[in-house]
């Protein structure tokens, strides 16, 4: 649902040659993906609530009762993970407010126009996070 929003509603940002990385116009760009996203995702959060709460039937059949709990919970499921990127938004947000935005976390170096593009809550550039990724992978063996 994010990656469809973000790629509907926005073209991508080109910078001009010469434009310093993380620009009050990119900074404006990706607050404006963000916000959107967020906006987006909390009237979706809204809409399941009040459409669970319409639909909310006691079946007598079994078999019925049970496809609809497995249908709850799959959205509760669903929910829970747009709320978690609505956090991780706020916390985006704030790094936009505080100028730490668009640099890796761990090493400092830019995250890049592009990856930001495709995940625009990305917090490590794509070295630090392929490293992260190969030392998740052996501790789960």
């Amino acid at each position: 649902m994010a990656d469809e929003l973000l790629h509907k509603h926005f073209a991508p940002y080109e910078p001009k040659p010469g434009e310093d990385y993380m620009s009050a116009k990119q900074l404006a760009h990706f607050r404006k993906i963000l916000e959107t996203l967020k906006k987006e995702l909390s009237e979706d959060i809204d809409r399941t609530v009040h459409t669970m709460q319409d639909e909310a039937t006691v079946f007598a059949d079994p078999n019925d009762r049970a496809s609809q709990e497995t249908d709850i919970a799959i959205e509760l499921r669903n929910r829970d993970r747009e709320r978690k990127l609505i956090k991780k938004i706020d916390e985006t947000l704030g790094s936009i407010e505080s100028g730490d935005y668009g640099f890796c976390n761990k090493c400092g170096v830019e995250i890049g126009i592009k990856r930001l593009e495709a995940r625009p809550t990305a917090t490590l550039c794509i070295d630090c996070k392929t490293l992260d990724e190969m030392k998740e992978r052996q501790m789960a063996k």
